[in-house]
Parts: structure tokens; sequence; C-alpha cells
């Protein structure tokens, strides 16, 4: 089976695509650009679903729903927002179909027009500002915390399962604060939730940065970003927070009464990460025998497969198997036992290794015998023999190392990805060969679009951290710098 998948190193891209289909992760669907995410994605998609949101939580952040549908005039009250998405939405126009009556099938029907076009939520800044119009009205309303799992649709042209699609699943918090400085520290909060969910639970690290004017979210007055470097050498944004200022309050004139009894508009945030999560784990950290999945997001931590001649042995192994099932659950370890008979060990073996589940054990009648089991880490597709007794407590202890070993994997190939480039003839060579070129860049929009159509590279973030500052020239103008950028062409 895992022979089926292409070499990353020959077609990084159908590499990608042969592991999100033949590992049952999801399919391209009848609607163009559209997917199905499969049982066994979507268990995955629903472990980070689950984390993320007890972590909202435990920030102070509640769950709410709010309308699929946009009236189209919403999307026009805040200029910069509604230019931002406008050649992404899908719009609807009628709300009633009929029978053909030139012939078979059904046509919209003329007299459903729309008074009012509704928008598919590309994103929910409009809808839900103009909700919160009637839940703020003085300051005891305030902090407003909301976030909301839901979908939206954003007409893509050209779309990959899970990185780019018409539709896709995401969260999207939308906060309302008294003060500028309350949703600054809101805003950055947010951001950082995000990279300890990528470090510690994706094994991925993340650069936390700002985007520039020109990569900012429509409408945002600034965004922070989470930055991964894939293992073709192309970045990705895993997710954004964004301060809004109070230009969705004055759209939807969202003002509340202060201490003093004056009116004053309310400052704003919103920050989200999608199924797009789902594509930064499989790239970040596969390989040409399948998924690598870190044991915190794996929907099966241990798969136990038998090895047998005869009924009785069957019988004898899978009895001992139910034991170690028992044990790991109440250790809060998920397992499996792949009792199918009409497969032999080696199909499996190589099945559970596209699927990327963390240990394998097999046992058969020698083991049995010698107490002992057969342990396969899918990290680093190394065996062990272990002795039987205790070997649940063992898998614990191994599960945490896997997870650290995948982490730290991905973060020796980003460093060893990442150069100091101090000029444009390097910067062009070194883009061909992918990773983060860390630049001087001397803060224009002008230098920013001109290294973009020479060299299809962005500037992916603005590190917050500090650790780039530092007197030097522009890569590209030679004009004063102040710090060090990342640049990288990206997903």
């Amino acid at each position: 089976m895992a022979k089926e998948i292409v070499n990353r190193e020959e077609n990084y891209s159908l590499w990608y695509n042969n592991l999100v289909t033949k590992a049952n992760l999801a399919e391209n669907s009848a609607v163009r650009g559209c997917m199905v995410i499969k049982p066994y994605g979507y268990a995955i998609w629903e472990k980070m679903q689950a984390q993320l949101d007890a972590m909202f939580k435990e920030t102070g952040h509640e769950n709410a729903y709010f309308p699929l549908f946009i009236p189209k005039s919403f999307l026009s009250k805040e200029a910069e927002h509604v230019e931002g998405f406008a050649k992404e939405c899908a719009v609807v126009t009628h709300h009633r179909l009929m029978s053909n009556p030139e012939g078979p099938g059904v046509v919209v029907d003329p007299s459903a027009k729309l008074e009012e076009e509704l928008i598919v939520r590309p994103t929910s800044e409009t809808i839900i500002w103009n909700t919160y119009k009637n839940w703020i009205k003085s300051y005891r309303d305030l902090p407003l915390l909301i976030n909301q799992w839901a979908n939206v649709v954003r007409w893509e042209m050209r779309t990959r399962l899970f990185l780019r699609t018409a539709e896709f699943l995401w969260q999207e918090g939308h906060t309302a604060h008294a003060t500028k400085e309350e949703a600054i520290e809101e805003r950055e909060k947010m951001v950082h939730v995000y990279e300890q969910f990528a470090r510690e639970y994706m094994a991925l690290p993340v650069i936390v940065g700002r985007k520039t004017e020109s990569e900012r979210f429509a409408g945002a007055v600034d965004t922070l970003c989470i930055e991964a470097l894939m293992q073709d050498g192309k970045a990705l944004q895993a997710g954004t927070s964004h301060f809004l200022g109070q230009n969705f309050a004055k759209a939807f004139d969202v003002q509340f009464a202060n201490k003093e009894g004056g009116l004053e508009y309310v400052w704003a945030t919103s920050w989200g990460v999608s199924t797009r999560l789902m594509g930064a784990l499989i790239m970040a950290h596969s390989d040409n025998n399948g998924l690598v999945l870190p044991p915190k997001l794996a929907p099966i931590h241990v798969v136990m497969v038998p090895i047998y001649k005869t009924e009785e042995e069957s019988q004898k192994v899978l009895a001992i198997m139910d034991q170690i099932k028992i044990k790991l659950k109440k250790l809060g370890i998920s397992s499996k036992i792949d009792d199918r008979d009409n497969l032999r060990s080696g199909f499996k073996f190589a099945e559970w290794e596209l699927k990327g589940v963390p240990v394998r054990i097999a046992m058969g009648p020698r083991d049995l015998a010698k107490g002992t089991v057969e342990l396969a880490r899918r990290d680093n597709l190394t065996k062990e023999f272990r002795e039987r007794e205790g070997v649940e407590e063992y898998i614990v202890t191994l599960l945490d190392e896997i997870q650290e070993n995948i982490y730290n994997k991905a973060l020796e190939f980003r460093e060893k990805s990442t150069v100091e480039v101090d000029d444009f003839e390097t910067f062009k060579d070194k883009i061909e060969e992918g990773g983060f070129l860390l630049c001087h860049w001397d803060g224009t929009a002008e230098t920013e679009q001109k290294i973009k159509e020479e060299t299809k590279a962005t500037i992916r973030c603005i590190p917050m951290d500090g650790t780039t500052a530092q007197e030097g020239t522009c890569v590209y103008s030679g004009k004063p710098s102040k710090q060090r950028v990342f640049f990288a062409r990206a997903y």
C-alpha cells in the first residue's frame, strides 16, 4: 500500500495529494473546489477542535453561532473589508426553483428573486457586528468574548484539499473591548494560544510575527500570525489574530455608555484557524511511507496486529491484546486491534504506517511463549522487543518521546532551512532552494511588491520577539533597515 505513494522528492504536490486520499483523510466532492472530509480525517480535526475549544474557554471565551447568510448591504459598510473579499463571494439571488417549462429538470423561479441578495459568509465580521449593536449598551457588557465554529465559503479558482477549498471549516473569534489597550492585549493573547497549540499539539514550530500592511486582513488595523515551514521549503500561514480598531464598530454604530455616561465606540479583534491546519500537519511531518501524526492529535495511538496460523493461536493472541487494550484505555491511550482475517500482517503494517498511527504492537505465538511484544515506532520506523508486563506504562512514556521527537525534527529542518541573506542576487538564488530568508527590508510597500514580482517571495512576517532587530540595509533597495524579516514562497 505504501508503495502507491509518489516519493515527495519526485513530486511533492502529488505526494501530498496521495497522502490525503490514500490515508482516507478527504476526497474531492461533486461540487467543484469542495471536499468531503472522511471519518479518519475528521477524527483528527475533532481532536484539534476539542483542544483549541478548551484553550479558548480557559481564556474566557464562549461559543455562539451566527447565520450563514449575510445581507449584501452589510458587506459594503466597511470599504476595505468588502474590497478584500468581493472577488471570492458566493451570492444568493433567488429562493425557489420551478419545473423547467421547456423540458426536464428545474430552473430558477424568476418570481422568487430576493429583495436583497445574500452573501454566503466568507467571514462573519459584518453579521456579527450588526448583532453586537443589540448586545452592547454599557461598559458593563464588555469585554464580549465570543467564538464561532462554522464553515465559510470563498470561491477559490485553484483548490487543493485542506489547503485551499471553496468551502472549509474553521473557528472565528470576535471580541469587543472598552479600550484600545484591552483589544491589543486580546489580539496578542490569542496569537500565542495558536502558537502554543501548534508547538505542543501539532509538534509544529512556528514563528510569531506581524503582517505587513499589504498582507494584513481586509479591514484590520494590524494582523499577527503564526508561520510554519513545510518540508518542500514553502511557508504556510497557520493562524491569524487581528486588531480591528474601531472600524467595524463605526461601520455598524456599536457604541457603549462609559462610566462617566458618555458614548464611545468599542474596540474589536478577530482571530481564526481553519482546516488548513490539517494540511500543515500532513506536510510538516509525513514521509514516503505515509502520514506521521503527533500522538496528541492521532485518532488511534496504538494499533495491535495479531500474527497466527491457527484459530487456537488467534484466540490466545487476541485474548492478550484485549487485556492490553483495557489497560491502555485506563491510561487514556486509544488503541485498535486489527483482527481482520482476510489480510496479511505485512499489508496491515503498511496500511497503519500510511495512516500514521504512532505505535504498532505485533504479537504471535513465539511472543506469547516468551512474554514479549514487538513495538514499532512510526516516527522513526524503529522496532524493539519489550516484556509484555508493564508495556502499557512504557507506551505512555514512548508517546511523549515520539511527540517531542517529531517536534525536534521539524524544528531542526526549519533551522537548517533559514538563512540570512544580504544582497538581492543571493536572494534570487536562495529562494529557489526554498526555506526562510532572513533579510533586511526598508519598510516600503513598493520594495515588498517588487521583490514579490521578481521572485514570487513574500514577507511572511515581521518577528515579534525582537531577535532580528538590528541595523542594516535593505536587501533590495539598499536603504536603511532596522530589522530583518522573514521572506519565503508560500501556500
